[in-house]
């Protein structure tokens, strides 16, 4: 049996409400094999199991672990190529993107995650070419990645069936290139070889192999209104019932997306994937930016989540969402780092304060901005119940699972820190990834001191920098240069959509309302 006793100056065990949230001055908690079976002062568990090894030292925060509530790659766009821009135009720099050994590249955010305190993340695989038996293979290397580093990972692979590049289908988009760029963006869209039927296989493979751990769980990702059909959108509420799993699905992410669903369905992203019974407290949408209010009354309704991803829509002009509206209503918010935070990386404390300081709108009212027990609920029980985790993450309880990280004190509160000043509201101001000394997922410390305990992290940058210090591959340079001379064709595809002054359509032809 493994059995540990992790010690603090402070623990904040959870919140309560919102503004509001409980901690344990010199407080400690036992766990026996990943599970919380004690909490209480330090002396007083001290006293009662003196044999149990101790973490902490006594001059640290301990909080629950925090969760990342939808994300993506490991290195970041960025580093691979793709520059930050609108959307629906980042779609096309994404190309450039080459490819990447996913075991070594999982690695490489997970170090960055772990180290801001992260211990759960949702993992949305985007769209990988090849066959079912190549794209399987790659999920389940993404999959050991998380195992072997210590973290919780529930997976999904998005499912798209349609439109895979811009907002319209694949051959008539094709059709409108000119003939030079035709087969080089057939053989492109020839890369991905599995249909939905396909894909579906795909989820009761790995759910198959992999719900039962502790540490991995499978879940179901309709990438998007726009990339799925009908029939993919029917099977994947289907499924969710069938195997009661949730799902994760991008919507209404920019003002673009909103019109596409206007001119499939005639009306809005949710009234349309209304009609699949999908929403319900399985369903979370990413982003929700363009969510009007009947939408958003809808999601309260349903029980359905919205995992806020802040730095993401200011990254690629995406919008602002109504996160105030959100909590207003009652609806479960969850946070996102998505592909990369605004320092290009995995941060979750600064993520926290980002969030936190985008939505104070002006006024006096402090029912209108989220709080600092907002954000840290959103951080970890917001993001756990967006998972097949639930409620057996998030919170530091008995009978819980032991996730947490220990953040020094001193680096929060030196040199100086007026005594007045709430703790979570140091916590979350001032704590830095630096200031992160230890993270615990499941009952094992899987970072201490600087140090990765599972993997070496300088040899697993290592080898990631060697793997990509090869020359570009025949078809990495032909998706290079297809990138480039596509981006003047999809401005133009984009160009009469909305009139991007008003986000409102400059008109919408009887054949696609």
């Amino acid at each position: 049996m493994s059995t540990t006793l992790v010690r603090s100056k402070t623990m904040i065990t959870g919140v309560d409400g919102r503004t509001a949230w409980d901690q344990i001055d010199d407080g400690a908690l036992l766990q026996e094999d990943g599970i919380i079976v004690a909490i209480g002062t330090y002396d007083d568990l001290k006293r009662k199991y003196p044999t149990a090894p101790v973490v902490g030292t006594g001059n640290e925060i301990v909080v629950p672990g925090f969760v990342n509530g939808h994300h993506h790659i490991g290195l970041t766009p960025v580093q691979l190529g793709s520059p930050d821009m609108p959307l629906e135009l980042w779609f096309i720099t994404r190309l450039v993107i080459r490819s990447l050994d996913l075991y070594l590249d999982t690695l490489y955010s997970a170090f960055e995650m772990i180290g801001s305190g992260i211990t759960t993340v949702q993992h949305i695989h985007g769209w990988m070419p090849g066959t079912l038996a190549d794209i399987e293979a790659k999920s389940n290397e993404v999959i050991r990645a998380y195992e072997d580093i210590g973290m919780r990972v529930s997976y999904c692979y998005a499912v798209r069936d349609q439109n895979r590049l811009v907002y319209q289908a694949d051959e008539d988009f094709v059709a409108s290139l000119p003939k030079e760029l035709q087969e080089p963006m057939k053989r492109y869209f020839g890369r991905f070889k599995t249909n939905l039927e396909e894909s579906m296989a795909l989820f009761t493979s790995l759910h198959g192999r992999h719900q039962n751990k502790s540490r991995v769980k499978i879940q179901l990702a309709p990438a998007n209104l726009h990339w799925c059909s009908d029939k993919a959108l029917a099977a994947l509420s289907e499924t969710s019932k069938k195997y009661n799993v949730p799902l994760h699905m991008h919507l209404l992410e920019t003002a673009y997306q909103k019109e596409y669903a206007k001119r499939r369905g005639g009306g809005t992203a949710v009234d349309y994937i209304e009609r699949f019974d999908l929403l319900s407290p399985r369903l979370t949408l990413g982003h929700g930016v363009w969510l009007n209010e009947n939408d958003i009354d809808k999601m309260a309704a349903a029980g359905a989540c919205v995992c806020h991803n802040c730095s993401s829509n200011f990254r690629l002009r995406s919008g602002v969402a109504a996160l105030n509206r959100f909590e207003a209503k009652g609806i479960n918010t969850a946070i996102g780092l998505d592909e990369a935070g605004l320092n290009d990386d995995r941060d979750m404390l600064q993520e926290m304060r980002l969030v936190l300081r985008a939505h104070r709108v002006p006024g006096m009212d402090d029912l209108d901005v989220p709080t600092m027990a907002q954000v840290l609920r959103m951080a970890t029980v917001g993001g756990a119940r967006t998972t097949p985790y639930g409620g057996s993450i998030g919170t530091l309880e008995v009978g819980k699972a032991a996730d947490l990280s220990l953040h020094d004190w001193k680096q929060i509160s030196y040199p100086y820190l007026d005594e007045e000043t709430p703790l979570l509201d140091a916590v979350i101001q001032r704590a830095k990834s630096s200031g992160v000394t230890a993270v615990m997922c499941d009952g094992e410390v899987i970072y201490a001191d600087g140090k990765f305990t599972k993997i070496d992290r300088d040899s697993a940058l290592k080898a990631l920098h060697d793997d990509l210090s090869k020359a570009l591959a025949d078809d990495e340079v032909e998706r290079r240069n297809l990138s480039k001379a596509l981006l003047p064709h999809v401005r133009k595809f984009y160009a009469d959509y909305i009139d991007p002054r008003t986000h409102e359509p400059f008109y919408r032809p009887s054949s696609m309302v």
